[in-house]
């Protein structure tokens, strides 16, 4: 038995028919670039979100981007980003021409921690991006009285966590903007790269609207330099179909990972902390461990292939390196980027793989 990390041709299987249908729509109208396809997932993302409006995008780093510089941010402003996140996190705050300043996480929900926040802030912090952590909301409340007490504006990366509620709360409607990426492997996939971005505040849906239309609210005026970062009408038609299956896939995801915490009881892996407040969807589900190689290892002898997310942390890449940070700066950032597996998490896993898994978890001796 081979168990992949995911494997995203078995949703496609089961949706083939729908899928093919809706694309046929999108070629017989030739609505390719934005158009009724993007205006209709739109308009049930948002209602789906609970946030009074929804734009579709050409990627999830092009969302975090544009929340950015809708606030106004930009060179000479500095925005606090967590360590322990995918790097685009923190090019969204670099594409607006600000400087991305880093903090820690906690080190059992691995979410950003609002004392390494309070500690970062500066007379240029304007922002501060939270990110929903392999699908667990962090602590926006914590997180927004540091915000307020500072004049701070909190954007959201949502990109791991379509669906997931914070106090019974949808992500994406909590900070003034949520960042959202449809990439294939994510909760909700396009087929090819797509973001989108969530707000309640009409002026933010409004500007995001125009810089991802060259700086355009009418056609060949051009208000700004702006950019080409419009949804295409096929992931438009593809995500307003796979929205609604997407609580029903999510459920499956949570049900694999209580049947890999209930079933894992091996004391040489930790897990993610999950609070009352929270629920979790689980696009990725993490383990932590002493040798994280030498795990990798054991699990690929049979046949299991985890993932690793993320071996670097943002402030030790290469990229920001001229920020001077060294190795010691976000001890719990770095120990979760050192000691981090993903397991296989998918709706489609099936039980014997499932148990499999729990079996190669439990049989680890390190």
């Amino acid at each position: 038995m081979v168990i992949p990390f995911l494997d995203i041709q078995r949703q496609y299987i089961s949706l083939k028919d729908e899928i093919e249908a809706a694309l046929e729509k999108v070629f017989m109208e030739g609505a390719y670039s934005g158009g009724p396809f993007v205006d209709a997932f739109e308009a049930a993302f948002a209602a789906y979100c609970n946030a009074g409006f929804a734009e579709g995008l050409s990627s999830g780093t092009d969302a975090l981007h544009l929340a950015v510089r809708a606030l106004g941010i930009g060179p000479g402003d500095e925005v606090i980003v967590p360590a322990n996140t995918f790097v685009a996190t923190a090019w969204g705050v670099s594409h607006a021409g600000a400087t991305p300043v880093f903090a820690d996480c906690d080190p059992d929900t691995w979410t950003i921690d609002p004392s390494s926040i309070e500690a970062r802030v500066t007379g240029k912090t304007k922002a501060v991006i939270g990110v929903h952590l392999y699908g667990q909301a962090f602590d926006f409340d914590a997180v927004a009285e540091v915000a307020q007490r500072h004049g701070l504006s909190v954007i959201e990366d949502c990109a791991q966590a379509v669906g997931a509620l914070y106090k019974g709360r949808r992500t994406g409607s909590l900070g003034v903007a949520g960042c959202f990426s449809f990439y294939p492997g994510k909760n909700l996939g396009a087929y090819g790269e797509a973001g989108g971005i969530t707000t309640n505040d009409p002026a933010i849906d409004e500007r995001v609207r125009s810089l991802r239309n060259h700086g355009s609210t009418k056609k060949y005026y051009h208000d700004e330099i702006g950019f080409n970062m419009r949804m295409d009408g096929v992931h438009g038609a593809v995500l307003s179909l796979k929205l609604k299956y997407i609580d029903t896939w999510n459920e499956k995801r949570r049900v694999i990972a209580r049947r890999y915490r209930d079933g894992i009881r091996n004391p040489l892996l930790k897990f993610q902390k999950t609070p009352d407040w929270a629920e979790h969807v689980y696009h990725l589900f993490v383990a932590m461990t002493a040798d994280r190689e030498r795990f990798k290892r054991y699990l690929e002898e049979k046949g299991i292939y985890p993932g690793i997310h993320y071996p670097v942390p943002c402030h030790l890449q290469k990229a920001y390196a001229h920020l001077g940070y060294e190795l010691g700066a976000f001890p719990n950032a770095e120990a979760l980027s050192a000691g981090c597996l993903s397991l296989p998490i998918f709706p489609e896993l099936t039980d014997d793989e499932i148990e499999a898994v729990i079996e190669a978890a439990n049989g680890y001796a390190g």
